[in-house]
């Protein structure tokens, strides 16, 4: 079932992002395993952090109604589970000055820090912010940007802090924006998501979108292994114009524990796992 927050947001009349249906659904999925993770350490661990290295705003649109709904950063708030800070990233001001208005309105209580910056900007200040004593504190990390924007190197040093990463593996993928322009055309990006080993692995073989996507994902899990993480992955349905694809993954990595117990709860709510491109 999806997850609703206790209250509706209100137009507020600053911006908002525009989101197809599926994206709705998605930030359900996110919700889930947001809950299932807690579930996990409550009771275990001191501090609790989440982390939400793209958060904009705060608010997504759907539709000729222009009907709200919160992104990631807002919802998991509304959730109100026992997590000690919440840290949201945006690289853009306007965009953080936004997510700070919406965040005194509804949550004012909580403890929200506000970092600007790319993630490859942040490492410092989040080494700074994120508790490093073993067994004290535990940090799920959201890296949801609709793009490749997250370089390897940056998840390689983010991981030093043993964080806990959910990845939806969701980019924009169709007749123009497809696995050549990915290949040739916006290689240097690609090479620094993957690594450039990692780049030439995926390109081998590769001659449609969804081959591509399917390497792409697989090369990731790859390179999160070499990285002595626990990996699952979850897949579900996408109906989007920009990312033509039938089904999308997101992606849990973890050192402190299974992650298939996180995969399972999240599955047991009721979102039906699809066999990869059947």
């Amino acid at each position: 079932m999806a997850i609703l927050p206790p209250f509706r947001f209100t137009d507020d009349g600053f911006a908002v992002t525009a989101a197809e249906p599926w994206i709705k659904e998605k930030t359900s999925v996110i919700a889930q395993y947001v809950q299932s993770y807690v579930n996990l350490h409550a009771g275990k661990v001191r501090d609790l952090v989440f982390i939400d290295l793209f958060a904009g705003n705060g608010l997504y649109s759907l539709g000729a109604r222009h009907e709200l709904f919160a992104a990631p950063a807002l919802l998991t708030l509304s959730l109100d589970l026992p997590i000690t800070r919440y840290i949201f990233c945006a690289a853009d001001q306007e965009q953080l000055n936004i997510l700070k208005i919406r965040v005194n309105k509804y949550f004012r209580g909580k403890s929200v820090l506000l970092l600007k910056g790319k993630p490859e900007e942040l490492i410092t200040n989040l080494r700074h912010y994120i508790p490093v004593t073993a067994g004290s504190t535990s940090v799920f990390c959201l890296a949801d940007s609709f793009s490749f924007d997250l370089e390897f190197e940056t998840v390689r040093k983010l991981a030093d802090l043993r964080l806990n990463f959910l990845m939806p593996f969701c980019f924009a993928l169709n007749d123009k924006l497809n696995y050549r322009f990915y290949l040739r055309d916006s290689r240097i990006k690609l090479s620094n998501y993957l690594t450039k080993e990692g780049a030439e692995l995926v390109e081998r073989g590769t001659g449609n979108n969804r081959t591509f996507y399917k390497r792409l994902v697989q090369q990731y899990q790859t390179n999160m292994l070499a990285l002595g993480y626990n990996l699952s992955l979850s897949t579900h349905k996408a109906d989007s114009g920009l990312m033509e694809v039938p089904v999308y993954q997101i992606g849990f990595f973890s050192k402190e524990f299974s992650t298939q117990s996180i995969r399972n709860t999240v599955e047991a709510a009721g979102h039906t796992q699809f066999e990869l491109f059947q």
